[in-house]
């Protein structure tokens, strides 16, 4: 959908199905960013920046709307209350990243793992996708491995451990939380950087 380097890319608004954002490195290893989800924004910063930063490709059969760099800025003109909804994207993406490093660079593997299906569940109940006990995931374990910084044979072993604790369950393309209140006392999750009661969703 959006290729790194591409000048005069356009973005999507994400209205079904999952994408994901990634680098590739020299070596050709593969870095997942982000996934995105419906609702979510693709490729803002391609139609800002004069060249696409990352790349952005469908994980699953999608359905999304091609947004240009005139129509966003016509919207920042003419919509306030938009350029604040896509502000607040922005600034949400922001703050996941962050999270993304410091899950990179300081938590283990299972801490990772736990916080990144918190993550992803958060989000989903945002759009009415999933509940409290679970959602349905089409990734792989090899996307986790992408996202995560692990091999998928760590991933795997990762899964296997934190399902023989009661934790979680990863299992034909359903996450089920055994024990969510357990689940995030290991990761030491906050939905607070979510911000998904800000005003701007009210």
């Amino acid at each position: 959908m959006i290729h790194e380097g591409e000048s005069n890319a356009s973005a999507f608004i994400l209205a079904e199905g999952w994408a994901l954002s990634f680098k590739i490195l020299p070596d050709g290893e593969r870095q997942i960013v982000d996934f995105q989800v419906p609702g979510d924004f693709l490729g803002l910063r391609s139609i800002l920046f004069r060249t696409s930063d990352h790349s952005v490709e469908a994980a699953t059969r999608i359905e999304a709307s091609e947004v240009l760099a005139s129509d966003i800025l016509d919207a920042f003109s003419h919509a306030p209350r938009l350029a604040a909804a896509v502000l607040w994207a922005a600034s949400r993406d922001e703050a996941m990243v962050v999270e993304h490093l410091v899950n990179l660079g300081r938590r283990s593997a299972e801490e990772r793992m736990a916080h990144f299906l918190l993550e992803l569940s958060s989000r989903l109940l945002l759009v009415g996708m999933g509940d409290k006990t679970g959602f349905p995931c089409p990734l792989t374990q090899y996307h986790l491995a992408d996202v995560l910084g692990l091999s998928a044979v760590h991933v795997n072993r990762v899964l296997r451990i934190m399902r023989d604790d009661g934790l979680v369950t990863f299992r034909k393309g359903h996450v089920t939380f055994d024990d969510i209140d357990r689940l995030r006392d290991l990761a030491g999750f906050d939905t607070a950087y979510l911000d998904q009661d800000g005003p701007l969703l009210r």
